[in-house]
C-alpha cells in the first residue's frame, strides 16, 4: 500500500488527531495547490485544483490538529 493509500485511509476514518500537514498533503495528492492571498492573510489558507474548485481553511493553531467538520468538508468535496 503506498504512503498515498495509506493517508486517504486514516483521513476516510476521520481520526481525531488528523493535523493540518497531512490535510496538505491530500489535498496536493488530489492536485489542488495552495494560493497566495498577500502577506495579510493569516490563517485562512485557500487552495485551488486545475478547475478553479476552492477550498479555504483554516490553519489549526497551536495544535495543529484539523477540526471534524473541516474534515467532513473535505470529504464531501473529494467525493470520498
Amino acid at each position: 500500500m503506498s504512503r498515498k493509500d495509506k493517508l486517504i485511509k486514516r483521513f476516510l476514518r476521520m481520526p481525531s488527531d488528523f493535523h493540518y500537514q497531512e490535510m496538505v498533503r491530500l489535498l496536493r495528492y488530489f492536485n489542488f495547490k495552495e494560493v497566495k492571498k498577500g502577506k495579510t492573510s493569516g490563517s485562512r489558507i485557500k487552495f485551488e485544483n486545475k478547475e478553479g474548485v476552492p477550498v479555504m481553511l483554516h490553519k489549526p493553531h497551536p495544535t495543529g490538529i484539523m477540526k471534524i467538520y473541516q474534515m467532513k468538508q473535505i470529504k464531501e468535496l473529494l467525493e470520498l
